[in-house]
């Protein structure tokens, strides 16, 4: 039986549920929406960010064009004279830091009068100018150089410099990049002051003969590829026109960071074919450092000379992938020698173009706990990785078996102190080609062999564009 006590209790309760409903709907709500509304903002505010970090291109170009100079040189001869006008160089390069470093190609300030892989001074180089976009210009000097890398560090010189407009460009990190992003190149190609490319990463990991091995109008052939001493590795590939002038000036991320150094291009007309090579900035944040504090740069060096494992010399060996780097010769007295990395007797072509493979020497197959498919994962490796003093462990296929070599990495030798023997330390992937004598029938010449090994690796038509037929 009901009474009026419980129906004032039951109507009590009823309103209290209905008014705590009501309030926790309502400032539920209230949450809920400034919650959406803080994500909102937050997600405005990532893309904002976004937007910041990668540039449109006019926004990157007004972010870099004060950083980005004109590099130029006139020569002397000995007695002081003038050189002709072919016998200066224009260039470009950037502002590395407000102390008022430039850095530029080794090439593009090298003296033609300079010996091959010479370390630059201001005693042996030619006078150069720098010339900012707004036209101001400035006399500089070369601080150090590194011929094996293609780097130069200068520095400018006077007393009305304006230290106050000096803005260096930041340097990105070129270990992380993929084929197919967006970069951009600004130099003064063909005297041009403040021109801008843009294009794609079309390649990475590519070898390039360093500076003393290259025409110096900053193009290179199949010719310069193959006379090569020293490589430098871990070569960037751009699609970005490059043309000779663009030496020295930057490759560009959207960010407006210096991802490479523009400082040559594949070309057999001496303009852009859509191939161009920049030093990557992995290279420049081990090497300009180095140049600024002690003037000098010393590669880790090897000291072999041999070739990559083709599918003709699997099969002799009884390899099972074609991979790996066959040592044909060691340096004597070098870290391999001593180290005990053996060569052997290398790779001989008959003036038939049939070859006669004869492999004694070891197989290098891993540098410490990195796979090595050709030369070039040596190279990079220890570019990358590696300095003189430090000790690296080679593992090599031997006899049929897998033994492990360590080894201490020394300085790379220069041209003039590995004369007369050819310096085998660092270099490029290619094979000891000796012609086998035969009395009954006239031999080819070097270039015609060449090209007939050419076709045999690469196809006709590929060799006829390298070899220009």
């Amino acid at each position: 039986m009901k009474t009026l006590r419980d129906d004032k209790f039951r109507f009590t309760f009823t309103c209290i549920a209905v008014i705590t409903l009501f309030f926790a709907i309502v400032f539920g709500g209230i949450n809920h929406n400034n919650e959406i509304q803080l994500g909102s903002a937050q997600q405005v505010g990532n893309k904002s960010n976004i937007n910041v970090s990668k540039l449109t291109l006019p926004e990157l170009f007004s972010k870099v064009e004060r950083s980005v100079v004109q590099v130029s040189t006139t020569t002397h001869s000995e007695n002081g004279e003038f050189l002709p006008a072919d016998k200066s160089a224009l260039g470009s390069g950037f502002v590395y830091d407000k102390k008022g470093h430039i850095i530029t190609n080794y090439h593009v300030v090298a003296s033609p009068l300079t010996p091959a892989n010479r370390v630059l001074s201001s005693n042996n180089v030619p006078d150069i100018r720098i010339t900012f976009l707004d036209g101001s210009a400035y006399n500089a000097k070369v601080i150090s150089s590194d011929p094996f890398s293609d780097l130069a560090v200068l520095k400018l010189e006077g007393n009305r410099i304006p230290y106050d407009k000096l803005v260096p460009l930041p340097v990105g990190d070129s270990t992380s990049l993929r084929i197919g992003e967006q970069v951009v190149a600004i130099g003064n190609p063909f005297g041009l002051s403040g021109s801008m490319t843009e294009g794609i990463i079309s390649g990475l990991g590519r070898m390039i003969p360093s500076s003393s091995e290259r025409s110096p109008d900053d193009t290179m052939s199949s010719r310069s590829q193959s006379l090569s001493t020293y490589s430098i590795p871990d070569i960037i590939q751009t699609d970005a026109p490059i043309n000779p002038g663009n030496s020295g000036g930057p490759l560009l991320n959207m960010k407006g960071e210096v991802i490479a150094i523009n400082t040559a291009i594949f070309s057999t007309t001496g303009a852009s074919a859509g191939i161009g090579f920049a030093i990557p900035s992995s290279t420049i944040k081990k090497v300009v450092p180095s140049l600024i504090a002690t003037g000098a740069y010393q590669h880790p060096y090897i000291g072999i000379m041999g070739t990559d494992i083709t599918p003709e010399i699997a099969d002799v060996l009884g390899l099972e992938e074609t991979k790996g780097f066959l040592v044909t010769q060691v340096v004597e007295g070098g870290p391999a020698q001593i180290g005990g990395l053996r060569g052997g007797e290398g790779i001989l072509l008959t003036a038939s173009g049939q070859r006669e493979i004869k492999v004694e020497g070891d197989v290098i197959v891993k540098v410490d706990d990195k796979t090595v498919r050709k030369i070039d994962d040596i190279l990079t490796y220890l570019e990358r990785e590696k300095n003189v003093g430090d000790t690296v462990q080679f593992t090599v296929l031997r006899n049929g078996g897998t033994e492990s070599i360590n080894l201490t990495l020394g300085p790379r030798p220069t041209a003039q102190q590995s004369q007369p023997q050819q310096p085998p330390g660092s270099l490029p992937p290619r094979e000891e080609i000796q012609p086998e004598p035969d009395h009954g029938q006239e031999q080819p010449p070097l270039a015609d062999q060449l090209y007939n090994q050419c076709i045999e690796i690469a196809g006709k038509d590929i060799c006829d564009f390298m070899f220009q037929r």
